[in-house]
């Protein structure tokens, strides 16, 4: 039986980070498409109130060799971004095994969220046994830091909660604690997003897919399907 498995990776030259440095209000989370050339395909979405100075961070950092814009909804974009030629060069100087880190493509997983954060990445995905896993753990664990959040058998109930990352747990809390929640309400969406030092649009945005995946991992995954 397959597992389930989320965990952080401390590696600050791992793509995207020097981006979130750079424009630290902003949330990131990847896609690879792996199999395309030599190197694999990033697709960005990028929830922030400032784009232009996303865009900026893109032209500077060496890991990009050129993106695209592919779609906007809300305050959230969707960018192709392929990789640089000096993109290795750069995680050179970090990692050791670049070999090693290619042949995580290979292995019986599939990474169906990666996270962006100041210090790394925190990917989940699936697993197809121990073996696969531990060739992550054990890569990362001799590379950066590596520290475990989640790790379940396929079919087994995840602990509730599971699948929010760190920027809609805060907003979701900062909300509730302000009142935000309340009927009448105790706080508007312009308080929460100023004790979250970010922009409203970029407070909505978290605060809608936080309820969306509780909704959709609860609610939604139980209730009995409406008629036609």
């Amino acid at each position: 039986m397959g597992l389930l498995a989320e965990f952080e990776i401390d590696c600050d030259v791992l793509p995207f980070v020097a981006v979130l440095e750079s424009v630290p209000a902003a949330t990131i989370e990847v896609e690879l498409q792996l199999n395309h050339g030599d190197t694999p395909l990033f697709f960005a979405y990028v929830t922030a109130d400032d784009h232009a100075a996303v865009e900026r961070a893109f032209d500077d950092v060496s890991f990009v060799g050129s993106y695209t814009l592919i779609g906007e909804a809300g305050g959230t974009r969707r960018y192709q971004v392929a990789p640089g030629p000096d993109m290795e060069a750069h995680m050179g100087d970090a990692i050791d095994d670049l070999d090693g880190l290619r042949a995580l493509a290979e292995t019986e997983a599939i990474i169906d969220r990666i996270e962006v954060t100041r210090t790394g990445w925190v990917q989940a995905g699936w697993f197809a046994d121990r073996a696969a896993f531990d060739e992550f753990r054990s890569f990362w664990q001799s590379e950066g830091g590596f520290v475990l959040r989640r790790l379940t058998r396929d079919g087994e109930p995840e602990p509730p909660g599971d699948g929010l990352t760190d920027p809609q747990r805060e907003a979701l809390r900062t909300a509730y604690e302000l009142g935000y929640f309340e009927v009448p309400r105790g706080a508007s969406l312009a308080d929460v997003a100023s004790e979250l030092d970010i922009g409203a649009s970029a407070a909505s945005e978290r605060l809608r897919r936080a309820q969306t995946h509780l909704v959709e991992t609860t609610v939604a995954s139980t209730w009995p399907p409406l008629p036609d």
